[in-house]
């Protein structure tokens, strides 16, 4: 299994012959990737092994949880016309809501076109530089006030420059920032190119100014956590209002 996070928007890829083991690692995929309350998640079926269509059931539950969140996400499936799964799903209707297209690229131009730009804000390109950290908080700012969330401006303000500042100090790599709203919350995700996560160990020595933060990311945050990607990791925290933190999630 493969995965691409992009926030608003998550990419995964399902790869081997559908047994116990391959059900059970998707299973645990797809409860991190909900846990991220993307708009869409897009899952790539091309490399799946699957003649008798096993895998039905687990495609039409993580579809209609999905859909439970607050606001609904939607599935959707990239696998080929001719295979067994999709004349399966074809023949019980799912697909009247569990999308599947052909490609990649037509799966994403479908998603795209349902999702609300206005909702989303990206800094792309923030240099790994001590400036960093206040921009990003700057833009924070502005998408509270282009949403009204005023009373997260204050958590989501501290979270993303503590977020920052952690990327400038240990991946020292180029970052994207990416502001989604997620109902009456506010998402936030920190880009870079260092595959090494996050972690919450006792503070020692260096690691104590990260910790700190750490922790007070998980204080202040609804739920917050790490994910791989193919070129680096996600960060990513949401805040709700009147919510309290719950246990950090990483890939």
């Amino acid at each position: 299994m493969a995965g691409e996070v992009g926030t608003a928007v998550i990419e995964m890829e399902v790869r081997g012959r559908w047994d116990r083991r391959l059900s059970m690692e998707v299973y645990l995929a797809l409860r991190q990737v909900m846990a991220e309350h993307p708009s869409a998640v897009i899952v790539n079926l091309h490399g799946l092994d699957d003649l008798d269509a096993a895998s039905t059931a687990m495609w039409v539950a993580a579809s209609r949880a999905a859909s439970t969140l607050q606001p609904p996400a939607q599935l959707v499936l990239c696998l080929p016309p001719t295979r067994q799964l999709t004349s399966h799903l074809r023949r019980l209707g799912a697909v009247r809501f569990l999308p599947i297209h052909a490609t990649m690229k037509q799966a994403r131009a479908a998603v795209a076109s349902r999702l609300p730009s206005i909702n989303r804000l990206h800094l792309n390109r923030l240099r790994p530089e001590a400036s960093a950290s206040a921009l990003a908080g700057d833009a924070v700012v502005v998408a509270c006030a282009a949403w009204g969330l005023p009373d997260l401006v204050d958590p989501s303000r501290q979270i993303v420059m503590e977020l920052v500042t952690n990327s400038v100090t240990h991946a020292g790599t180029d970052m994207a920032l990416t502001m989604s709203m997620r109902g009456s919350g506010l998402h936030l995700a920190v880009h870079d190119g260092d595959h090494r996560l996050p972690r919450l160990p006792a503070a020692e020595h260096g690691a104590a100014r990260t910790v700190r933060g750490l922790r007070m990311v998980e204080s202040r945050a609804s739920a917050w956590g790490a994910t791989p990607t193919r070129d680096g990791k996600v960060v990513w925290a949401l805040v709700r209002p009147g919510r309290g933190p719950v246990t950090p999630r990483r890939g």
